[in-house]
């Protein structure tokens, strides 16, 4: 019973990761048309940074809202909410006729992506055991690496197929989307996993704890039970009693709390510093930086995805070790080996900028390096640092400070890029990066092994302490 238990909650949470999957493909996909879009639509460095930046706007906006409806009606209406953005927001791209329809759809888009990455890695750390539940949070990551992965590959295969296609004088609904204008077609890719999404999200359980927080006692019961087997439910059903009374509902002035306010000022500043590390500067303009070295279009994406492969092969060592290392030693450990990869990238920029030959390592180095660390690592601490009643609310602040940082990245790169040059611009974010190893050191407790009950616990315990102090 036990190993189809985990087995039933692995698939679940695999469901669940398809949200990561789309966050990785809808966010990366933009990279491969971005040099149609600047030359088709003459955009400004201005406006090339806000179209890039507009999916993440979106993002910050879902982000702000998905605790609350998180909440207030469960876990999997959200995501399959996320899953209809995801979908209306690739037609409406390979459809747009202008710069300001496309950015409105991917806006649309970006909603879906902040209610995703908000309610996806909670519902995961909700159903998954302590034992596991570094891992399966981590999956959410995985899949995050493997939609960029993916895009990366789509966006290369349809630059061939247009490239191979371009003279052959066909027409057409296909020619048009995969040939004449082929940023269509890749901005477009993205309704088939979409879709796959929503289905299979139909056939997922509500999270047992939420329904709990809301008496919805028989049906969580036999949701753990299928999960925990017979004998674990009384066990699993009493620590979460004890951590919630079923008739408290959480506000965000809990989030004051002397208990809550050290995890709060986590849950908002190790989000944003992660994405001063650049990674999505990386990830939206992997193929322009490797052109803008010397390399060819072709080549340039054929780099872009080996960056995207190696993201997704690092991501199984936080997979496989975070449960064994501990989060503290993986966050710690990821912002200063960052901080060399950036420095690294940033010299070979500014002494070898004719050359790709040292550049393409230096960026499989930084990125390995952020797959096995930061990426993971954020999303399992914001995932179980909070209690029950007010997760929702305090992921949904966390996820927006991310997207913040994101949208705060992406927008200024253009224009750093212009003024100081590539590579000062990541020496820039390596210098970063070693405060950023500091304030974990100083204020990230440690959550391996622990229930998300104990975890509660510990924060209870710490405002008792300061209390008596």
């Amino acid at each position: 019973m036990k190993i189809r238990g985990e087995l039933y909650i692995v698939l679940v949470c695999m469901t669940a990761g398809l949200g990561g999957f789309l966050f990785g493909f809808d966010t990366a996909v933009i990279s491969g048309a971005i040099n149609f879009l600047r030359s088709q639509f003459q955009l400004s460095p201005l406006m090339e940074g806000w179209l890039m930046s507009s999916a993440l706007t979106g993002c910050v906006a879902g982000a702000a809202i998905a605790g609350y409806l998180a909440d207030r009606y469960g876990r999997k209406p959200v995501l399959l909410l996320s899953a209809l953005l995801f979908i209306l927001s690739a037609a409406g791209c390979a459809v747009a006729n202008s710069p300001s329809f496309l950015v409105v759809a991917r806006i649309v888009g970006g909603v879906g992506v902040g209610f995703a990455a908000m309610v996806a890695p909670m519902f995961i750390s909700e159903l998954a055991p302590a034992r596991l539940r570094g891992r399966l949070v981590s999956l959410y990551q995985l899949a995050i690496t493997l939609g960029i992965l993916c895009s990366y590959l789509s966006n290369t295969w349809l630059l061939s197929y247009a490239a191979g296609h371009h003279t052959s004088g066909e027409g057409g609904v296909l020619y048009y989307y995969m040939v004449t204008e082929v940023w269509r077609g890749m901005l477009g890719s993205n309704m088939a996993p979409a879709l796959l999404f929503f289905l299979f999200l139909l056939f997922v359980p509500e999270s047992p704890r939420w329904l709990l927080s809301k008496g919805k006692r028989m049906a969580a019961e036999k949701i753990l039970l299928r999960i925990n087997g017979p004998q674990g439910v009384s066990a699993e059903l009493k620590a979460i009693d004890e951590s919630f009374p079923a008739a408290e509902k959480g506000r965000f002035k809990d989030l004051a709390r002397p208990a809550m306010r050290v995890a709060l000022i986590i849950g908002l500043v190790l989000p944003f510093l992660s994405q001063l590390s650049g990674i999505t500067t990386v990830m939206y303009y992997a193929p322009a930086i490797f052109e803008k070295a010397g390399l060819a279009s072709g080549s340039a994406f054929g780099s872009a995805a080996v960056i995207g492969f190696f993201n997704m092969v690092f991501t199984f060592v936080a997979i496989w070790k975070v449960d064994k290392w501990g989060r503290k030693p993986l966050l710690i450990g990821g912002f200063i080996s960052l901080s060399a990869a950036l420095l690294l990238i940033g010299w070979t920029f500014n002494t070898r900028s004719e050359s790709a030959g040292m550049l393409l390592p230096a960026f499989v180095f930084y990125i390995a390096l952020f797959a096995a660390t930061l990426g993971p690592g954020v999303w399992v601490i914001l995932a179980e640092i909070y209690p029950t009643k007010i997760r929702g609310r305090a992921m949904s602040l966390g996820t927006l400070s991310l997207f913040l940082g994101s949208t705060f990245v992406t927008q200024t790169y253009p224009m750093l890029r212009e003024s100081i040059g590539i590579g000062n611009v990541f020496l820039l974010y390596g210098v970063i990066m070693l405060p950023a190893a500091i304030f974990v050191k100083k204020l990230v407790p440690e959550t391996k092994g622990k229930s998300l009950e104990q975890i509660e616990k510990f924060w209870e315990e710490r405002e008792r302490e300061v209390a008596i102090q």
